[in-house]
């Protein structure tokens, strides 16, 4: 069950399946990518994604599946990766809070997120050795791009999961904090993003994306910079952020 609650400008969505700890089956990947279409539909300011229970989410709900006949592609290609696109395309700064297992597509929607705090003693890593499958959902480019090839093969090779501080300290994710003020810390940082100036942080998350993805050098980044502020300069929220400066007050924006 996907859980989508919207107030005072920021789009909460929940991975309520608790007992299977939050695995996703095709069904969930649906409800999931319709709840991040309500959210955007609504211009919701931040969203938050969070998983009921012990865990964020376990990975791909496999019970009943038949090896023999399993549509792999359906379920990658036709499900997962356009998710993964719509989350990292969301058009507004998004949080995530993890706990427990984040593995397999669950690690997954985490990569997508643009900010992902997790609990110290969450679940990180590849544990598919154990069923003759290969880490997906990006995980491989998260592990080799933040660890290293040598360390990366070391974990998927092992089985071996890392904990959430020890994800953190390698730099896979953004902050790590005990399990009982993860939730608080979220929702207090997506607050503050929802009374931000979105149009200039969804310019950076662009520039980001484009640094990611693609040959972008400095030089380039400078040149996406200068691009950006200039057309951020005619923003209600540029004016706003100058003005508020110029009369030593906090300013108030609206995120146009």
């Amino acid at each position: 069950m996907i859980d989508l609650d919207i107030a005072d400008d920021i789009a909460h969505v929940t991975l309520n399946a608790p007992s299977k700890l939050n695995a996703l089956g095709p069904d969930d990947l649906r409800a999931l990518a319709t709840a991040y279409d309500d959210a955007a539909a609504a211009n919701v300011r931040a969203l938050v994604l969070r998983g009921e229970g012990r865990a964020f989410c376990a990975g791909r709900d496999i019970a009943g599946v038949d090896p023999t006949t399993d549509d792999v592609s359906g379920y990658l290609d036709r499900l997962v990766a356009p998710l993964l696109h719509r989350i990292a395309d969301f058009p507004a700064p998004t949080f995530a809070a993890a706990q427990g297992a984040c593995l397999g597509v669950g690690l997954g929607l985490l990569v997508a997120t643009d900010v992902v705090y997790v609990a110290d003693d969450a679940k990180v890593g590849s544990p598919f050795a154990a069923l003759g499958a290969t880490l997906d959902s990006g995980g491989h480019w998260l592990l080799v791009s933040r660890l290293g090839p040598h360390r990366a093969l070391d974990l998927i090779y092992s089985g071996t999961l890392i904990s959430g501080a020890e994800a953190v300290a390698g730099g896979l994710f953004s902050r790590s904090l005990p399990a009982d003020e993860l939730d608080a810390a979220v929702d207090a940082a997506a607050r503050a993003a929802a009374t931000g100036a979105t149009q200039a942080f969804l310019a950076s998350k662009r520039i980001i994306d484009a640094l990611r993805d693609g040959p972008l050098d400095l030089w380039g980044s400078v040149a996406a910079e200068n691009a950006a502020q200039a057309q951020l300069r005619d923003t209600a929220d540029y004016r706003e952020g100058f003005a508020a400066f110029q009369e030593k007050r906090k300013p108030r924006f609206t995120g146009r």
